[in-house]
C-alpha cells in the first residue's frame, strides 16, 4: 500500500453508539507495533480521528489481510463483544485465492502451534504444545491458465470461501499452506513462485486474502448483526482477469 493511499479516509460499513466497523485495507497495521516499527499509520488511529472518538479493538486482523475489522466505542462495548471472539460465537467468513484444485469442501482440523515473537509477545513460550485449530472450506470457482509455474506447464488456481472455527493466529494462512493450498501473495507461508507470477502476470503484490463478512450479536441490543466488506479493486481486477466463473 503507498504511503498516499494510507492518508485516505477509512472506508465505515457499519456505525452506531456503541461499535464501528471498517472495512480494512490490506497493509494497514491495527494499532501501532514492533512489527513495522516504520510505520506511520494504523487502523485505530484513522478511526478515531475519523469518528472523533476513542475507538478500542476487539480482534485483530493481519497487516496484508484486507476486510471487517470491528472496534468498540467504550471500554464496556469492547469488554461486552470480547467474550464472543474467545467462546467463537462470532461467525467469519473470508474470500482467498490459493495455489492449485481444491476439493469442492471440506475441513481443516491440524493444531498449530503458537507463532509468538520474542519483540511484541512478552509471555513467549516456545515450548508451548499446538492448539486445537479447525478451518472450514468451500470452493466457488476454479481456473487454469496456460502459464508454466515450475515444473507445471499451466497454473491452477481456485476461489475459495473460508470459514474459520477457531482464532489461531495466522491459521487460514497456516491450514491452507498445510493442505498444499497456500493463499496467493503470502509471503511468509506462501509459494514463491506463484507469487511472483502473481506479480509479473497481474501486477499483484498483495495478500489475496480478505475478511468479508463478520457476524455478531450486539453488545446492547441483542440482535445479531451481519457486516459485509467489499473486495478491493485489486482483488476484484486480478480475480477478473484470472476469468473466475463467479462474482467476489
Amino acid at each position: 500500500m503507498t504511503g498516499a493511499a494510507l492518508h485516505h479516509e477509512i472506508d465505515i460499513i457499519y456505525q452506531d453508539e456503541h461499535v464501528v466497523a471498517i472495512n480494512k485495507p490490506a497493509g494497514l497495521l491495527v494499532h501501532r507495533s514492533k512489527v513495522d516499527p516504520r510505520a506511520a499509520r494504523f487502523a485505530m488511529q484513522m478511526v478515531r480521528n475519523q469518528v472523533g472518538r476513542h475507538v478500542f479493538p476487539v480482534h485483530r486482523l493481519d497487516k496484508p489481510t484486507s476486510g471487517v475489522l470491528l472496534f468498540g466505542l467504550s471500554k464496556d462495548a469492547a469488554r461486552r463483544l470480547a467474550p464472543q471472539f474467545s467462546n467463537r460465537s462470532i461467525k467469519k467468513s473470508y474470500l482467498a485465492i490459493v495455489r492449485g484444485y481444491v476439493e469442492k469442501s471440506g475441513t481443516i482440523d491440524y493444531p498449530l502451534r503458537e507463532i509468538l515473537d520474542r519483540k511484541t509477545d512478552a509471555r513467549a513460550r516456545p515450548d508451548k504444545a499446538p492448539q486445537p485449530a479447525i478451518t472450514v472450506y468451500e470452493m466457488l470457482a476454479r481456473v487454469e491458465l496456460p502459464h508454466p509455474v515450475g515444473r507445471y506447464a499451466t497454473a491452477r488456481y481456485s476461489l475459495v470461501r473460508l470459514y474459520p472455527q477457531s482464532g489461531r493466529k495466522h491459521q487460514l494462512r497456516r491450514h491452507m499452506k498445510h493442505i498444499f493450498h497456500p493463499i496467493l501473495g503470502d509471503r511468509k507461508f506462501g509459494d514463491w513462485r506463484h507469487n511472483l507470477f502473481l506479480e509479473q502476470q497481474f501486477d499483484c503484490r498483495q495478500l489475496l486474502l480478505h475478511a468479508s463478512t463478520l457476524e455478531f450479536e450486539h453488545p446492547f441490543s441483542n440482535r445479531r448483526i451481519t457486516i459485509k466488506a467489499k473486495t478491493s479493486d485489486l482483488f476484484l481486477r486480478v480475480a477478473k482477469e484470472m476469468k473466475f466463473d463467479v462474482e467476489v
